[in-house]
């Protein structure tokens, strides 16, 4: 069972490699991180690495293996997924057994938090029992989710004796369908632009589209912008039937090697234009949505699925973060 996020920030993909194993080191503690998953020679590097460090099982798997990229991510993130839980069991029990611990972890959280407010309301009463403490972190506390990212246009064509494999075997198209076949229940983190190749691959995992309970296995976040390339970019996915759960708006200032094309705008107008207009995305994308699920034969979920918007890059200051928590 997943509850809401404890904090208001996640850490976003930095590079290949430099959040290539931020889950192992941060979910425990619910804090939600994006790992690159373009550079699978990295991932088996790391594979290889944590299995050893955990005593693990590890099984290499070379460039000759068949479908070895998307085998090689796979096996990582379920690595990954087996670490983190470990670690998050044995993080809620040093919690509940443990009061300095305790403490300290309730200094981590956001002021606002309800969750906090429950902890301190224990510590507060003098109820510090095991028995206590452990519930209410299974009623309430999660570990953070392992989210990956995978850049749109970084879908090159591969060969196999001279002669062109077919597209699911593109860069992108392996990295994508290695992620599904993961364990995971998280978001791919789609940036770099649209991709309508990719986006089209997506209709073949199951994962992506809602259950009759309007659950989503496996999420789509989309790096946008502005506004028009959210709509634009989530209506081309709702008409296959696929929902966009989060629109993850990049600051043109503060993000390395990209330089977006946003007339000149800053951060605050754009966020300002998606606040005006966010239930216009929404009800767009779900009347599509069902149009296609429907066509499908597939489960409609009645009313428009879970959708955020979120903000990365260009905030400077808590008081920037808590100024936008409130305003937007």
């Amino acid at each position: 069972m997943t509850h809401p996020s404890i904090h208001t920030f996640n850490i976003p993909v930095m590079g290949l490699a430099y959040t290539i194993d931020s889950p192992i080191r941060v979910a425990h503690l619910g804090i939600s991180s994006v790992i690159s998953i373009m550079d699978d020679e990295l991932i088996e590097k790391m594979n290889a690495f944590y299995s050893r460090k955990f005593n693990l099982p590890y099984h290499a798997l070379n460039n000759k293996c068949h479908d070895c990229r998307a085998l090689r991510i796979t096996c990582y993130l379920n690595l990954v997924d087996t670490i983190v839980k470990s670690k998050f069991d044995d993080f809620k029990r040093e919690l509940s057994e443990n009061k300095d611990s305790l403490l300290h972890f309730i200094t981590m959280l956001p002021n606002k938090s309800t969750f906090k407010e429950g902890l301190m309301r224990i510590v507060d009463g003098g109820i510090t029992l095991k028995d206590t403490v452990k519930k209410y972190l299974e009623e309430n506390f999660s570990a953070g989710d392992i989210d990956v990212n995978i850049m749109t246009k970084v879908d090159k064509d591969n060969y196999q004796d001279n002669v062109q494999l077919p597209i699911e075997f593109n860069d992108a198209h392996a990295a994508l369908r290695g992620f599904v076949k993961s364990n995971l229940s998280s978001s791919v983190v789609l940036s770099a632009g649209m991709n309508p190749r990719l986006y089209s691959y997506f209709e073949h995992f199951d994962d992506f589209f809602p259950n009759e309970n309007g659950f989503l296995k496996k999420k789509i976040i989309l790096k946008v912008s502005d506004f028009r390339s959210a709509m634009i970019q989530g209506n081309f996915l709702a008409k296959k039937g696929l929902w966009v759960s989060e629109y993850r708006i990049e600051s043109g200032l503060n993000c390395g090697g990209h330089a977006f094309a946003t007339d000149g705008l800053l951060m605050g107008p754009i966020l300002e234009e998606f606040k005006e207009k966010k239930g216009q995305l929404i009800d767009s994308a779900h009347e599509l949505m069902v149009k296609s699920l429907t066509l499908k034969g597939k489960p409609c979920p009645e009313m428009p699925l879970p959708l955020k918007i979120t903000a990365q890059g260009g905030v400077g200051t808590a008081e920037e973060h808590s100024f936008l928590m409130e305003h937007c």
